[in-house]
Parts: structure tokens; C-alpha cells; sequence
């Protein structure tokens, strides 16, 4: 079988451990995405086959035409028995030249709806795209409960063809990596010190694309009025720009850049570092698929600000392992952030159940030999039909 995605960092960030679980169950898999190396490094560090295809993320019709007829030849060739796709134009592309290529299970899992915060001809392709992989796919997946729902409320996919596997989530959490006793302590001091933060601040973090649609313009203003009486509080925002795709406006880029307070950090390969420092995680996105980074952050046993969207509703619960708040209310928002911090009681019993229910329910290990036995079922379902 193969596995596609539009880019490398899914595998390297989203997917890794599921990759390694799936090459521990005798499971053949060809990864696919555009060229780097790092997708080389990825498939030589999980005994994998890599095959690179150009995919532009954004739309280009000549481009894509190629993309398409590129992985077209590939399934034909290849006579793949499974296909699996994530993020949108790989499930597009992957979605179409499968089906041409008559490859019997082609499997997508949907993980975010771009289309919900555009307009006009932008969100009408963008959704059509969606509704041509949930009907050309034999099976498709969700990673939220609450997202399934949309979906099939939107009509981009019919009932009977989604399902959420396991608890959720696209890839569970590595809790080996994300364990708070290697974090917190001598390890946080360093981390503390490298950004310039004092060990008795109270730090806010923010870990993602850093654009408009994740709520960044309410994060920055809710931050810059925050105040807790008798600490210094901080902001650490971790994650790259998109300035193609999603601009932030000037007048927020401006507030980053010169807050005192406000730390930025590009993009990272170790999250955990950032969340071993954390006392309150924030993602007040506008959409969301699941919202990985919850539950990473839950397993250190932090607490999250989030907004009541679909996907985020089910990595947090409101009251237990953190709060909800409308989307694009700064008020809201703002308060929420000071009850957590200004409280270290509540902040410590919602950090304390957060983690636990991420160990129980989100484990990779589990999620994603859930993902290796569907793999399976869907299998047999070919000797089954042969």
C-alpha cells in the first residue's frame, strides 16, 4: 500500500509515530509527497519506499495536471492493493489518479476544512474538493467525533463511509516523547533561559502556523491587555509564517516584533521543549480538524485555552482539561487565559486530569494500531471481492 501527503513535515511531524508503529506490523508501505529529504530521511528511518511527487499546496492547474498524471503512472505501475491520503490536495490528486488507476481501496482521512473561513470561488473549489475525494474514496476517516458530524452535515460524505478510529485523533501521542518528567525541569531551565524568560514568569504557548486563521490577531490583542497581579507574564508563540497563504495583518506583526514580552520560535521538530515550559497552552484556531497539539500538550499535564470549534471540541473538555471560548472573541478570550493563570490550583487540576485522559485515550501506541488494523480489515475486504 502507499501513503500520500502534500508535504514532508506531515510525515515528519502528524504521522511519525505512526509510521513506525505500521512498520512494525508487517504493513508495506510506499511514502509519498512533494521531493525533500527529508521524506528520504523519513522512509530510510522506517525501512520505507519513498516515491517523490511534485504538489503544489496551493491551486495550479498545469501544475496539478502533472502531479496527477504523475501519480497516475505511479498507482498504475505500482498496482497498489491500498491508498491512503491525508491533507487536501493530496486527497484530491491522490483521490483521482487512484481511481483512474483502479486501485481497489482508497482510503482518505479528513483533517480540517480550509473552505470554512473562505469565500466566493476560493471556498466553492475548496469544498468541491472535498466532496470528489468523499466520493471517489471506498473509505474515509475523521479525526474528531464533532468533525465527522460536519461532514456528513455539509454532505461532503455520505454516513457510511466515514468513521473516526480509536478515541480520535490523527496519530495519537507519542508519550514516550511528550513526558513531562524529561521536560520540566533541568531541561525547562534551559529552554527558560534561552528565551530570555524568568524562571518564576508564567508563559503562555501557542504552538502552530502562525496565521490569521488560528486565531493569532485575537491571541496577540487578548495577550497585550492581559495583566496578573504580582507576575510576569509571557507569550511563546512556535510555528512558521505563511505570508502566500494567510497573512497576519501589520499592525499584529508589529505587536510581535516588539512586545517584550512576546517570544517568537520558527518552526521546530521538538514541541515537547517549548511544552515542558508551558503553563497554559493556547490555540484559539477558527477550525480545526482535532487539534493534535492539545493533547501533546495535555500529556504534560497543561492546560488549554481553546475555542468551541468543531475538532478542538473534542480535544478539550470545557471545565476538566481546560476551557472553551467562542472563536474571535478577545474578550473571551482574554478572560479565560487570566482565570488559568491567576489560579494555580485550577491550572494544576485541569493539567493533572488533561494529561490523564490523554494517557487513556490517546496513546499512539493504541491510536495507531488501530490505524494498522483497519489497514487490515480493509484487506481482507479484497479477498473477500476477488
Amino acid at each position: 500500500m502507499c501513503r500520500t501527503v502534500t508535504v514532508s513535515t506531515t510525515f515528519a511531524t502528524l504521522l511519525r509515530l505512526q509510521l513506525r508503529v505500521l512498520s512494525n506490523n508487517d504493513i508495506t508501505l510506499t511514502l509519498i509527497c512533494s521531493p525533500s529529504a527529508e521524506l528520504e530521511a523519513i522512509a530510510r528511518e522506517n525501512s520505507m519506499t519513498f516515491h517523490p511527487v511534485p504538489m503544489a499546496r496551493a491551486i495550479t492547474p498545469t501544475k496539478d495536471l502533472r502531479s496527477l498524471l504523475l501519480l497516475y503512472s505511479y498507482f498504475r505501475s505500482m498496482r497498489f492493493d491500498i491508498v491512503h491520503s491525508s491533507t487536501p490536495k493530496a486527497g484530491l490528486l491522490t483521490a483521482l489518479a487512484s481511481r483512474m488507476a483502479r486501485v481497489p481501496v482508497r482510503l482518505h482521512t479528513y483533517t480540517g476544512q480550509p473552505w470554512v473561513e473562505m469565500q466566493g470561488l476560493r471556498r466553492f473549489l475548496s469544498r468541491t474538493s472535498d466532496k470528489v475525494i468523499g466520493s471517489l474514496a471506498t473509505n474515509c476517516y475523521a479525526d474528531s467525533e464533532s468533525q465527522r458530524e460536519f461532514l456528513i452535515s455539509q454532505r461532503i460524505v455520505a454516513p457510511s463511509k466515514i468513521a473516526v478510529l480509536a478515541s480520535g485523533s490523527i496519530s495519537g501521542v507519542d508519550l514516550d516523547r511528550f513526558d513531562p518528567s524529561i521536560w520540566r525541569h533541568a531541561r525547562g531551565a534551559e529552554t527558560r533561559s534561552e528565551l530570555g524568560i524568568a524562571s518564576d514568569a508564567l508563559i503562555t504557548l501557542f504552538l502552530g502556523r502562525l496565521t490569521r486563521d488560528k486565531g493569532i490577531v485575537e491571541l496577540v490583542e487578548a495577550f497585550c491587555e492581559l495583566r496578573v497581579p504580582g507576575r510576569d507574564v509571557e507569550l511563546v508563540l512556535v510555528g512558521p509564517f505563511e505570508p502566500e497563504r494567510d497573512p497576519l495583518p501589520p499592525a499584529t506583526l508589529s505587536q510581535m516584533a516588539n512586545h517584550e514580552r512576546i517570544h517568537l520560535v520558527s518552526f521546530t521538530p521538538h514541541p515537547e521543549r517549548y511544552m515542558g515550559v508551558a503553563d497554559v497552552f493556547c490555540i484559539p484556531s477558527y477550525r480545526e480538524g482535532f487539534g493534535s497539539v492539545v493533547i501533546e500538550a495535555a500529556a504534560m499535564g497543561v492546560p488549554s485555552v481553546a475555542t468551541a470549534v468543531v475538532g478542538l471540541i473534542d480535544s478539550v473538555v470545557p471545565g476538566e482539561t481546560g476551557l472553551l471560548v467562542p472563536p474571535k472573541d478577545v474578550v473571551a478570550l482574554r478572560s479565560a487565559l487570566l482565570s488559568l493563570l491567576a489560579n494555580s490550583d485550577l491550572r494544576q487540576r485541569l493539567g493533572q486530569r488533561a494529561q490523564t485522559r490523554a494517557r487513556e485515550l490517546f496513546d499512539g501506541a493504541k491510536v495507531n494500531q488501530a490505524v494498522a488494523d483497519e489497514y487490515w480489515r480493509v484487506h481482507g475486504q479484497i479477498d473477500k471481492n476477488s
